[in-house]
């Protein structure tokens, strides 16, 4: 589902606040707020939680990323408002991480605030009464893990997201950034979502408003702070038995065309009317490694950590496929995963 725009620069570092120490500073117009005071409120809200300067490395599927200014997990959509709301009126960088999936943190680290959303609340229909009971809503915090959330649909004879059981990531970031996989998506499922805007007000949105395309949405370009709640999918009834095999066949495919161990998952989108990994390993790439870093040798879309890697030499090994698949085929390869931090 590639957005219409490719053309895009080779991976950009973005870079989220710093990662000097506590002693910095964050000046917004005539304000000076210390960032101690702005731990003195998370340790008044949330005791002990609070750590800083956190390995990122602990928090990302890549398994790679320096530590994080202040690190906090929240266990609750209400603790997720609080600790946003709290970040915005220090005026600290903030970034909420779900999954740590499609994203690479720079190995020098994060400045700000990394809020962990762990929060996890799932609301199931009832079981149907009769088989014209077709339709089913269910709703499901923004923290939810997206393959354990697909399975328990799988268990309820709740079918439409088959297609997740092997997606890593949160249903917040699969509705930030539209996951999907086997022809289906996030847009095909959701009804609408709770968001909570950058004044800090809690509205549902309907699928319209998210301008859904290709992996994704008005969340990941000029609406970036805006943070989801919870999403609304509206699911079908079916048989138990029907859902699992669709799951398995899902699953098997999966297995058996992607790398296992640290990876972000799909590294770019695809192109129009052609795939990234093709263009990789046409290019000569799959396979190739530097240092502890490899472009998977089973999928060229996949890079992988081999143990020990850098976060700058996943970086380096973006940069040499976009420059590598420019020169040979004029095609920009535009990244599906976030590059931030410090590097």
């Amino acid at each position: 589902m590639p957005p219409a725009d490719a053309r895009v620069a080779p991976a950009t570092v973005q870079k989220i606040g710093s990662a000097e120490s506590l002693r910095q500073i964050y000046v917004t117009g005539s304000n000076i707020l210390p960032l101690e005071s702005f731990l003195a409120a998370l340790t008044t809200t949330f005791g002990d939680r609070p750590r800083r300067n956190e390995p990122m490395l602990n928090h990302t599927t890549l398994r790679l990323g320096g530590p994080a200014e202040v690190w906090l997990p929240v266990e609750n959509i209400a603790e997720l408002v609080t600790a946003v709301n709290l970040a915005r009126q220090h005026q600290v960088p903030l970034l909420v991480l779900g999954g740590g999936a499609n994203l690479l943190i720079g190995d020098a680290g994060i400045g700000g605030v990394v809020i962990q959303n762990r929060s996890s609340r799932v609301e199931f229909p009832p079981q149907p009464k009769s088989e014209s009971e077709q339709v089913a809503k269910v709703v499901a915090d923004s923290g939810v893990l997206l393959p354990n959330f697909a399975r328990r649909c799988a268990r309820r004879g709740l079918s439409g997201l088959e297609w997740a059981v092997g997606v890593p990531g949160t249903i917040g970031g699969a509705v930030v950034n539209n996951a999907g996989a086997y022809g289906s998506d996030m847009a095909h499922s959701l009804v609408r979502a709770e968001l909570l805007s950058p004044d800090g007000e809690q509205v549902w949105q309907p699928v319209g408003w998210f301008d859904y395309d290709y992996r994704t949405s008005k969340l990941k370009g000029r609406e970036k702070g805006w943070i989801v709640l919870r999403a609304e999918l509206e699911m079908a009834f079916a048989p138990v038995a029907e859902v699992k095999a669709r799951v398995d066949i899902f699953n098997a495919q999966r297995r058996a065309s992607q790398p296992p161990g640290a990876t972000s998952g799909s590294m770019f989108k695809n192109p129009p009317g052609d795939y990234a990994g093709r263009l990789i390993e046409a290019a000569g790439l799959k396979g190739h490694r530097l240092g502890q870093a490899q472009i998977s040798p089973i999928h060229a879309n996949f890079f992988q950590n081999l143990g020990g890697a850098s976060a700058a030499e996943i970086l380096r090994l973006i940069e040499m496929a976009q420059e590598t698949v420019r020169a040979r085929f004029g095609v920009e390869l535009e990244l599906e995963i976030e590059v931030m931090g410090e590097f």
